[in-house]
């Protein structure tokens, strides 16, 4: 008996074999704790709480023998500002007080020896509206006024009206070559007449050109300038006073001034030399009132006293009349700022 021979492999068809096993799924991190939830301080409780900064100066005029001092603190982290000033005699004795609490949209100043406030606000009402108003508590009087800028910042309309309500609005039209303002004026036994006051200002003959009208009163003033010398003539209408000035810088540091009145002949000269920013001397003459003078500045004459050194000004003149040269004065003035905290 023959035996079946077992069946040939077709190597057509592959064989069949399982697929392989699909890959373990990553495991998802957990997810992160929830965060705290943020804690805002209280702004209202970190403003009044910040230390304020006081500010002390005094300031001492030799001529006067008064005292003059200034408290001044801001407050709520600088939105607001108090100030306290008062007068002290050569007698210790306090006079002229007052308060005032500054900030950018109100004012309040407080008179205790009149008992009387006057309230100040400015605020913008729009784009191109600015309204501002004044109070006077105790003469129940003040003002209001609307100011309106157009697309050019250099034009700009204000229409003001005293309050309680006294004849028609003043309007102030200003343009970049100057203003004029319109106002109601009431003189006595004369009927309310419209008032018309302003200045205008151009460029002439390398120079600038400024004409100034006002109670019924024109002043012509040319001015012209270079790099080291300034001639200003002027003349006012209908009285025809005319005046020029000279001014002549010889140096960076050293500069002559001369005025002469046509009308009067009054004239007077001032002679300037800086030797620094805090460092300044003048000397000067007057005809109209025949004194001589000499001036010391240590501290920036028109700056600030936190600006110069140690915070202090001092200003030393001397006073000499012509008719009188036994007569003359020195005087002084000193101002002093503190900073405590």
């Amino acid at each position: 008996m023959v035996e079946p021979s077992p069946q040939s492999p077709n190597y057509l068809i592959p064989p069949f074999s399982p697929p392989p096993p699909p890959p373990p799924l990553p495991l998802e991190p957990p997810p992160p704790p929830p965060s705290p939830t943020p804690t805002r301080p209280n702004q209202f409780l970190s403003l009044i709480s910040k230390r304020p900064t006081l500010r002390v100066t005094s300031e001492f005029d030799s001529d006067s023998r008064i005292f003059f001092h200034k408290v001044s603190c801001k407050l709520f982290d600088n939105l607001a500002k108090l100030k306290l000033s008062f007068v002290n005699n050569s007698k210790r004795e306090i006079s002229e007080p007052q308060l005032a609490l500054t900030s950018k949209h109100l004012s309040i100043h407080y008179d205790p020896e009149e008992q009387n406030a006057l309230l100040k606000t400015s605020f913008d009402v729009g784009p191109m509206l600015h309204f501002k108003a004044a109070h006077d508590v105790k003469a129940q009087q003040g003002e209001v006024a609307m100011i309106a800028k157009l697309a050019d910042p250099s034009y700009a309309v204000e229409v003001s009206s005293p309050v309680p309500y006294a004849g028609w609005p003043k309007a102030t039209i200003r343009f970049p070559m100057g203003e004029v303002t319109l106002e109601e004026r009431e003189e006595e036994e004369v009927p309310r007449t419209l008032s018309i006051n302003g200045i205008v200002k151009g460029p002439l003959l390398n120079g600038v050109c400024a004409a100034h009208y006002t109670d019924e009163e024109l002043k012509l003033r040319y001015s012209f300038k270079d790099g080291a010398m300034s001639f200003i003539p002027s003349i006012s209408l209908p009285s025809n006073a005319v005046s020029f000035a000279f001014k002549r810088r010889f140096s960076p540091s050293d500069k002559l001034s001369y005025w002469y009145n046509l009308d009067s002949n009054y004239w007077s000269a001032v002679y300037k030399h800086t030797y620094d920013k805090d460092f300044k001397f003048k000397a000067g003459y007057d005809s109209e009132v025949r004194l001589g003078w000499a001036s010391l500045w240590v501290g920036d004459e028109n700056g600030k006293a936190k600006t110069a050194p140690l915070k202090m000004k001092v200003q030393f003149m001397l006073q000499v009349p012509q008719d009188d040269i036994k007569s003359s004065t020195l005087m002084f003035r000193v101002k002093k700022r503190w900073d405590i905290l």
